[in-house]
Parts: structure tokens; sequence; C-alpha cells
């Protein structure tokens, strides 16, 4: 799961080096770090959220199988 929201990211900045994400354990939640570099935050955020919003439906749709709840935050 940490490689596809990785490998999704890289696709669509200009800094792939420069992408990193940190996966949280918390106790029912699982939470997805992604840090990216300050130029390419609008490109991973997109216009009012859009791409954000379709990173995190699709980290989603990829856990359904475990039992923990999924989200990807943009930091």
């Amino acid at each position: 799961m940490k490689a596809l929201v990785e490998t999704i990211a890289k696709a669509l900045v200009d800094h792939p080096n420069e992408v990193r994400v940190n996966a949280v354990d918390k106790e029912r939640t699982l939470v997805f770090e992604l840090s990216v570099h300050p130029d390419d935050m609008g490109k991973i955020i997109g216009k009012q959220g859009r791409i954000a919003k379709a990173l995190r439906t699709v980290v989603i749709a990829a856990s359904v199988e475990t039992d923990k709840r999924v989200t990807v935050e943009i930091v």
C-alpha cells in the first residue's frame, strides 16, 4: 500500500526524488503521511483538491481487504 502511494505521487511531481511516504500505524487506522518538494504541493493537491481526493479514493479502494481504516495525509 505504501508503494502504491509512492508510485502515484512520483508520477505526478517534477521532483520524484523528494517524495517521502511514512506509514503511521494507529489502533484501528493506518495513516500514510505524504511529503513532497514545496514546488510540487500544488500538483499533489490539484485544483480544489481533486487529485488529493482521487489519491485517497484509490488507496481506500485498495485497502478493502484490510481490517483497518486507511487515510492519506499530505504534509
